[in-house]
């Protein structure tokens, strides 16, 4: 091996490593900012701590998970919901909340009326999930933007299904939001 071939293999070894030491320390605070309820307020963060989202721009979307044990946390969206969900698998929801399209109030997502699909863009998601209150609302919300009726269970299972495509999706995104920092 010459000596180029070398010094690529230990600049590579070198940037997992420090790709690895970035993600440890990414999460290692997200762990603290939790901990010390950074991220909590009455309704389950100000913020998700998945992707940051904040939860005054996407009220429409937002979901509060508690857990027994009384770990209540806000994600801007079923997707981020549903990371939370997988990783704690030691935990039980005793309530899962979810904002009104229409009113951004928080409801049960389990009794709420959801739709997914249609011609209006998902939230951190290719294939939209959508939650209402009232049954009306949903089915003009259909009528106007296409989309299926679901049930919570049915649209648990999609943000499961839709996971890997969403996730290449947002890192797509972000690596594109850079490039444009990089531009500037």
């Amino acid at each position: 091996m010459d000596f180029a071939s070398e010094l690529q293999n230990v600049l590579n070894i070198r940037r997992r490593i420090d790709e690895k030491k970035s993600d440890h320390i990414y999460h290692n605070c997200i762990d603290v900012g939790r901990k010390f309820g950074c991220f909590a307020d009455s309704h389950g963060g100000k913020a998700c701590p998945f992707c940051g989202m904040e939860k005054e721009k996407f009220g429409h979307t937002w979901m509060v998970v508690e857990y027994d044990g009384g770990k209540k946390a806000g994600f801007c969206s079923i997707h981020c919901a549903a990371i939370d969900l997988a990783t704690n698998m030691d935990k039980t929801p005793v309530k899962i909340e979810v904002g009104d399209y229409m009113t951004k109030k928080l409801i049960d997502a389990e009794k709420a009326y959801w739709v997914i699909g249609g011609n209006k863009p998902g939230v951190m998601t290719k294939r939209a999930k959508w939650a209402f209150g009232k049954k009306e609302d949903a089915d003009a919300f259909i009528k106007e933007n296409g989309g299926k009726p679901a049930a919570f269970d049915e649209v648990m299972k999609a943000a499961y299904e839709d996971m890997y495509a969403d996730t290449n999706m947002i890192r797509e995104k972000r690596k594109m939001m850079k490039m444009k920092k990089m531009e500037h």
